[in-house]
């Protein structure tokens, strides 16, 4: 990218000294029609996920068919190596004796539903992503202090810069309205000495 050129927009984002404040925008934004946008706060605020419009999770779903794969592969493997693979007449005992195959089937049956639930939480939510574009904000960094930020994402159908930037400016309370670039911004070219000399020299 050449340094006259304007660099790809993440989104834009507002800034806001208080709850109240991120939660009147939020709810202004959604009926205005935007979709694509996320808040930023220090600790969790109840019901800001509602006003964003964010659906109920899948990842219960996940777990259930983890949990129901891992009992059933559990008590599967215990039928195969006693009944099948291997079977062996203990006391007279049936082969397929199925209350004690119960304590494995219910212990795989925890470990397949809990190594689901962190995989399905790490995909859903994108991670792990060592670097995302708001890090190029310098102000986002009061997102974990005292500051509660609204990001409408170019991703939007309804995104347009300019009259997205008009719409959160008429934000009440705001502090500020931030452009988001998806790359870092450009280090700055360092030029020795010597290269100076011989431009001073010349």
């Amino acid at each position: 990218m050449t340094p006259d050129a304007k660099p790809k927009l993440f989104g834009l984002m507002a800034e806001f000294a208080s709850v109240d404040a991120l939660f009147a925008a939020t709810r202004r934004a959604r009926q205005a029609g935007y979709r694509e946008m996320d808040a930023y706060t220090p600790y969790a605020v109840e019901g800001l996920a509602e006003e964003l419009g964010e659906g109920k999770t899948r990842v219960p779903v996940v777990v259930l068919i983890g949990g129901l794969v891992g009992a059933g592969a559990g008590f599967l493997m215990q039928y195969w190596s006693m009944a099948v693979d291997y079977p062996f007449n203990a006391g007279g005992r049936p082969l397929n004796s199925w209350p004690a195959f119960i304590p494995i089937a219910f212990e795989m049956m925890i470990l397949v539903a809990s190594i689901s639930a962190f995989l399905s939480m790490l995909f859903m939510n994108d991670l792990p992503r060592p670097h995302h574009p708001l890090f190029n904000v310098p102000q986002f960094a009061r997102a974990s202090q005292d500051r509660f930020f609204l990001c409408i994402e170019a991703t939007d159908p309804k995104f347009d810069a300019e009259r997205t930037l008009e719409f959160l400016s008429a934000a009440e309370s705001h502090l500020g309205i931030v452009e988001v670039p998806m790359d870092p911004p450009a280090a700055p070219r360092e030029t020795s000495i010597e290269q100076t000399h011989v431009a001073v020299m010349s």
